[in-house]
């Protein structure tokens, strides 16, 4: 068992722990940090990125060779640690000691504890786990802000242990949102100023998303025939599996055959995870990949009507135009008109 303690909240010192307990090569930007390993106790990365004072954003994509655990010893931040396992499986506990909870894949968790407990990752030996953190302290001020932080503030109030607590954990739903967002993270290709800003404000949606489904999960405690976590696992592969076979003919039938479940629980799982219909999603992830074909192809608008899995262009033209806000002919035009600029 390999014990790791990162005694402090500052990010650049943070990383330069970790890189004093596990070797690599560490690339520093302001407010970001990169650590790349590759050695005979762990292999892949650890990114990170700066928000501001009292808020910060880890992703770990790792795969240690023997168990291993990441304590976080910061009393005196007392943070609030809001977990995604994006691959693998992601423990959690209060201390080595304390009871582990597992993240599986897609699948959220808040944690907090008294400023006397230490909060915990745990990495099973030789399996790969990709999984972010998004660590909020509790005390202090924020420079060059005003000392009441609203949004602190409310997170202070919700999940933070009671007074009567030592401890406050939630194992939340899947959500595929938040696995969308942080893909969107994996995205971004601008440097300097520009990255900066786009990703603090994906990383701020992402916590955005995180109490909403807080929030959706607690409203659900009091709500009979909600689904069950193999059921959300079955609308997650199918939810897949449409995103990455948008031209099928897909329909309710063919889904409800594919996945065992009812068409009431299907429409349900969608509208937990997606908050939209079937439907709606299908026609979703066709639009977004059209708007993709335009951009990468020269097909032209009919040839990626029938490649979407649709028949009717006007149809086709009246469902983008909602969503872009204007027709595919005309943001064709003006793709082509970029590329000829340029």
């Amino acid at each position: 068992m390999n014990n790791i303690y990162l005694k402090t909240h500052n990010l650049e010192r943070i990383f330069s722990q970790l890189q004093e307990h596990l070797g690599g090569t560490l690339e520093a930007q302001p407010d970001e940090y990169k650590l790349k390993l590759d050695s005979g106790a762990v292999r892949g990365e650890i990114n990170g990125i700066n928000l501001r004072n009292n808020f910060t954003f880890l992703e770990y994509d790792v795969t240690f060779s023997e168990d291993t655990f990441l304590v976080s010893h910061t009393p005196v931040t007392n943070p609030i640690y809001f977990l995604y396992c994006s691959k693998g499986r992601l423990k959690h506990s209060f201390g080595t000691e304390g009871k582990k909870r597992t993240l599986h894949q897609f699948q959220t968790g808040i944690f907090s504890c008294d400023p006397s407990r230490d909060s915990a990752l745990f990495f099973r030996k030789d399996e790969p786990v990709r999984g972010s953190v998004i660590t909020v302290a509790t005390t202090g001020t924020t420079k060059g802000q005003a000392t009441s932080d609203h949004l602190r503030d409310r997170l202070i109030e919700t999940f933070m242990p009671k007074e009567d607590e030592k401890t406050f954990k939630y194992l939340g739903s899947y959500n595929l949102k938040i696995a969308e967002q942080i893909h969107n993270l994996e995205l971004i290709k601008q440097t300097g100023l520009v990255r900066n800003l786009l990703v603090k404000g994906i990383v701020y949606f992402l916590l955005a998303l995180e109490i909403e489904q807080h929030e959706e999960d607690v409203r659900n405690l009091s709500r009979p025939g909600t689904l069950s976590v193999d059921e959300l696992d079955e609308i997650k592969e199918l939810s897949i599996f449409i995103k990455n076979y948008p031209d099928r003919h897909f329909s309710i039938r063919m889904l409800v055959r594919q996945s065992g479940l009812s068409p009431a629980k299907l429409q349900e799982g969608f509208k937990f995870i997606h908050d939209m219909t079937v439907t709606n999603y299908i026609r979703k992830i066709r639009v977004e990949f059209a708007e993709k074909l335009i951009k990468t192809t020269d097909l032209n608008i009919t040839e990626i009507v029938y490649t979407v899995g649709l028949t009717s262009r006007s149809y086709f033209s009246k469902i983008f135009k909602e969503k872009y806000n204007c027709s595919p002919k005309r943001y064709q035009d003006n793709q082509l008109r970029a590329v000829t600029q340029s």
